[in-house]
């Protein structure tokens, strides 16, 4: 194998095209109006993402925090149960094997209505899930991590496809 070079997003010309060839290839782009007469022109700060109707991907991520704040208020409780009241720690597992934590209010509104001990766990969770949320969660550190994984993953396969494409070319 010879020297592998990392080539970016513009030397790739037919995965990444130059800006003044967008416009070409997107004539209908959802953020702005075709010319008229007048310079009326709508302009879009933010990325058009098609087949999200009923919610923006914002949205949809969101909800999907909710869910995992739920399960980690749950894992919260349950450890701190199972240092000081393992009969409530017992119950609460119990619990949790009958039940899906993939609906968080699905699972608390179940677990509220057990008894009257599964609702004090219910209430607890909905209150280390409030608090987890707002003062806990490190929100700057999940944008941050979440770019890195994002620009990582692009640049390994980026890599792997030009070192494969090589390959092939000097195989011929």
């Amino acid at each position: 194998m010879e020297s592998s070079a990392i080539l970016t997003p513009s030397q790739l010309p037919y995965l990444f095209p130059s800006k003044s060839n967008r416009k070409k290839a997107y004539p209908s782009w959802p953020c702005s109006k075709p010319r008229t007469s007048q310079p009326t022109r709508l302009h879009c700060q933010k990325m058009y993402v098609p087949g999200f109707g009923e919610a923006s991907p914002e949205a949809k991520g969101a909800k999907n925090l909710h869910n995992f704040f739920t399960y980690i208020a749950v894992r919260i409780v349950a450890a701190q149960l199972q240092s000081y009241n393992t009969e409530a720690y017992k119950e609460l597992m119990e619990f949790m094997d009958r039940h899906s934590l993939n609906d968080g209010d699905k699972f608390c509104a179940s677990l509220m209505r057990e008894s009257s001990r599964h609702k004090g766990l219910a209430l607890r969770i909905l209150e280390v899930r409030s608090a987890y949320c707002k003062n806990d969660f490190e929100w700057d550190n999940l944008k941050r991590v979440a770019v890195k994984m994002v620009d990582e993953s692009n640049t390994s396969i980026m890599r792997e496809y030009v070192l494969e494409t090589s390959q092939a070319e000097s195989e011929k």
